[in-house]
């Protein structure tokens, strides 16, 4: 199974694709997309569009698992991103994909084993799942990359977290 994962965001969206087959991990590609402040809003969201469906297209994922928003103080910033994650879903769904999605206590679960894990531990904890050299940067890299972990190992339960 081809899991793509996404971290999302305007400035940085954070995404990794990893195979899954039997119990073992296979990365194939992670990185991120990165909008110009400078941009305009649909300027930023039409990039992140056409890179998903360019990295869809180059992988064809069995799923797509995405984090949801975590909402804390500032609206705007949770609608802006909002925006974004909604767009990696569209990509997704123009694909007949899959998508599934997990809240950052779910992912912490999926990978460390605890909810309450810290960022730190989930981010040597996809290292190794994953046997790479150095923890994947910027963050939101490694958070994609924790989400197509978490999918991977909680996402076999059914259709629990499926949109």
């Amino acid at each position: 199974m081809i899991i793509l994962g996404i971290d999302p965001g305007i400035a940085i969206l954070g995404y990794g694709v990893v195979e899954y087959s039997g119990n073992s991990f296979k990365t194939l590609d992670y990185g991120a997309i990165l909008t110009d402040s400078k941009e305009s809003t649909p300027n930023r969201l039409k990039k992140i569009y056409e890179e998903l469906v360019k990295i869809l297209d180059m992988y064809k994922p069995d799923a797509l698992a995405i984090e949801e928003i975590f909402f804390n103080k500032n609206a705007k910033t949770a609608i802006i991103v909002g925006q974004a994650r909604g767009v990696a879903i569209l990509a997704a769904a123009r694909k007949n994909l899959d998508i599934y999605e997990y809240t950052p206590l779910q992912v912490k679960q999926g990978v460390v084993g605890y909810g309450r894990a810290e960022k730190k531990q989930v981010q040597i904890m996809v290292k190794n799942f994953l046997n790479l050299k150095s923890i994947p940067k910027p963050d939101d890299v490694a958070d994609a990359l924790a989400v197509a972990i978490c999918h991977a190992h909680t996402g076999r339960m059914g259709n629990i977290f499926k949109l």
